[in-house]
C-alpha cells in the first residue's frame, strides 16, 4: 500500500475536525458520567475525581494503543473502527452503570470501579483518534513540530468546546440519556461516513451485530430517574407503590439519587413520616408560641416549612433551594401550592446568605445533604458565623448531618460549630451511631440549648457531658480554606 493509497479519503480539514469532535465527545462523557453515577455513588469531590482520574487514564492508554497500532495498520480504516465502536461502547455505558451501580457501595474503590466499568473503554477507544490522525498528517519530519501543534490545538478547542457546552447548554435542555445516546448515533454515523468516503472495507456481520446490540441494550435499559435536573437524579413514588404496611392515600416521597429524601402527604401536611424530619420538627416545638421566623437552608420535598405553615399560622418560611426544577417538582407532584406562603430563592444557598436580615430568624434549619454528600461550602465557619448573625438573641440552629462509623464528619462539624455558638447538642438514634451511615441532628445557640421533646423511638438527645465525648479528639475545624467534608464522611 502506497503513502497515497493510505492517506485517500481523509482529508487535512476533516482531520482536524474528527481530531476536535472525539476530544469534545470524551469531555461530553465524562460530564455526563457524574450525573449516570449519582443514584448509586452519590455526587462529591471524591466522585468527579474518580471519574477525571479514569477519563484521563482512557484518555493515556487510548494515545498510547491507538499510536502503536498506527504504525502498524492502515491509519484511516483505524480511524472509522474506532469511530463505528466508540459510538456503540457509548450506548453500552447505560446498561453497565445500571447494572454495576446497584451491586457497589459509595466510596473511592466503588466510584473507579463504576467509572472504568462504564467509560474507561469509550474514552480510551475515542482518545486513539488523535495518533492515528497524526500518523496521516505527518508528511515529513520536517513538519512535525506544525503538525503535532495543529492537532494539539484542535483536540484542546474541542474539549473545551465539549465542556461548556454539555456544562451550559447540553444539559439544560436535553435528559443526559438522550445526550449520551446521541453522542452514541453521532459516532456511529461518523464511523460509517469515513468507511464509505474512504473506501475502507466496511465492518463485517459480527461486529455490525455487537454495536446494534450495544444500541438495543442502551435503549431499553431503564432510567433509575423519572426526572434528570441539573443536579440530581428525581424519583416521585407514591406510598402504594412503596408496599409500607400503612400506606396513605396522599403518601408521596421524594428520592433523590440513591436516598429517600422527603414524605409529604398532599392531604395533611401536619404528617411527617421520616424520622429526622419529625426531630427538625421538634426543635420548633421548643421555640416559643405564636409564628416563627425560619430560614431553612435547603427545600427538598418542602415538607418541613409546610408543615411549620400549618402548625404555626402566620409564621414566615424563607426556603434557599439549589434546584430550581425540584421546586417545579414540588409544585407538579408534591402539592405545593403558593397558598404555603413561602419566600423560596433558588440558587447556591450560600450566594444568598448575605441578602438575609442580621436577627431576621427565630430558627435556621440546615437540610442540604445532597443524597451521601454534603455541600463543603455550607460546613465552614465562615459559614456558621453567617447562619449567627441572621439568628436572633434566642435563636436556634439546627442541622442534619448523615455519617456513621467513626463519625468524623458529624464531630467535625460539631466542632465547627462550637467556634461560633456556646452551646451546642446532639441527637442521635436511639441505638447510637454504628456502622451503617444515619440522620444525626446537630443543634447550637448562643445560649443554652434547649431539652427537645422526642418520641422515644426517634431518638435521643444528649446530654451535655455525652456531647463532649461526642467531639472528642476529633481537632478538625472547617474553614473556607479547609473543609475535607468528602474525606471525613468516607
Amino acid at each position: 500500500m502506497t503513502d497515497n493509497d493510505r492517506t485517500k479519503g481523509l482529508s487535512h480539514s476533516l482531520s482536524i475536525i474528527l481530531v476536535a469532535a472525539t476530544s469534545g465527545l470524551v469531555l461530553v462523557i465524562e460530564i455526563l458520567a457524574g450525573r449516570l453515577m449519582a443514584p448509586y455513588v452519590g455526587v462529591s469531590l471524591e466522585t468527579f475525581t474518580g471519574i477525571i482520574g479514569t477519563i484521563l487514564g482512557g484518555i493515556a492508554l487510548g494515545a498510547a494503543v491507538g499510536g502503536a497500532l498506527a504504525d502498524r495498520k492502515d491509519p484511516v480504516r483505524l480511524i472509522a473502527q474506532a469511530l463505528f465502536f466508540g459510538g456503540g461502547l457509548t450506548w453500552l455505558s447505560l446498561p453497565i452503570v445500571s447494572i454495576v451501580g446497584p451491586a457497589l457501595d459509595s466510596g473511592p474503590v466503588a466510584i473507579v470501579i463504576l467509572a472504568a466499568s462504564a467509560f474507561l473503554a469509550p474514552a480510551a477507544v475515542l482518545s486513539g483518534i488523535g495518533p492515528m490522525v497524526a500518523k496521516l498528517e505527518i508528511d515529513s519530519l520536517t513538519e512535525t513540530g506544525a503538525v503535532v501543534g495543529r492537532l494539539s490545538a484542535a483536540s484542546t478547542f474541542g474539549a473545551l468546546l465539549g465542556t461548556f457546552g454539555t456544562g451550559f447548554v447540553l444539559i439544560a435542555f436535553l435528559p443526559v440519556r438522550a445526550i449520551i445516546i446521541g453522542v452514541g448515533a453521532l459516532l456511529v454515523l461518523a464511523g460509517i461516513f469515513v468507511f464509505i468516503t474512504s473506501g475502507r472495507a466496511r465492518p463485517d456481520g459480527p461486529e455490525i451485530g455487537a454495536v446494534i446490540f450495544a444500541a438495543v441494550v442502551g435503549f431499553l435499559v431503564p432510567s433509575p430517574c423519572d426526572i434528570t435536573t441539573d443536579y440530581f437524579c428525581v424519583r416521585v413514588v407514591a406510598d402504594a407503590d412503596r408496599n409500607v404496611e400503612d400506606p396513605r392515600p396522599g403518601g408521596r416521597s421524594l428520592i433523590l439519587d440513591q436516598l429517600r429524601h422527603a414524605h409529604v402527604d398532599l392531604e395533611d401536611p401536619t404528617f411527617l413520616d421520616i424520622r429526622y424530619i419529625r426531630l427538625l420538627a421538634n426543635a420548633t416545638a421548643s421555640q416559643p408560641e405564636g409564628p416563627l421566623r425560619v430560614l431553612h437552608i435547603g427545600g427538598g420535598g418542602f415538607s418541613l416549612p409546610r408543615y411549620i405553615s400549618a402548625v404555626r399560622p402566620g409564621s414566615t418560611n424563607v426556603v434557599l433551594e439549589l434546584d430550581d426544577q425540584l421546586v417545579d417538582i414540588a409544585r407538579d407532584q408534591l402539592g405545593l401550592t403558593e397558598a404555603d406562603n413561602l419566600d423560596i430563592r433558588t440558587g447556591d444557598a450560600r450566594l444568598h446568605l448575605d441578602e438575609l436580615p442580621t436577627n431576621g430568624f427565630d430558627l435556621i434549619i440546615g437540610d442540604a445533604f445532597a443524597g451521601s454528600s454534603v455541600p463543603w461550602h455550607l460546613t465552614t465557619v465562615e459559614v456558621m458565623s453567617e447562619v449567627d448573625r441572621l439568628l436572633d438573641t434566642d435563636g436556634l440552629y439546627v442541622m442534619n448531618v448523615i455519617d456513621g462509623g467513626d463519625n468524623r464528619y458529624a464531630r467535625a462539624q460539631l466542632n465547627t460549630l462550637g467556634e461560633v455558638f456556646s452551646d451546642l447538642g446532639v441527637i442521635e438514634p436511639v441505638d447510637g451511631v454504628g456502622s451503617t451511615r444515619v440522620n444525626q441532628i446537630l443543634i447550637a445557640r448562643q445560649g443554652a440549648v434547649p431539652v427537645l421533646e422526642i418520641d422515644s423511638g426517634d431518638g435521643r438527645q444528649l446530654d451535655a457531658d455525652e456531647t463532649s465525648r461526642f467531639v472528642g479528639d476529633i481537632g478538625v475545624i472547617l474553614t473556607d480554606d479547609f473543609a475535607p467534608a468528602d474525606q471525613l464522611l468516607t
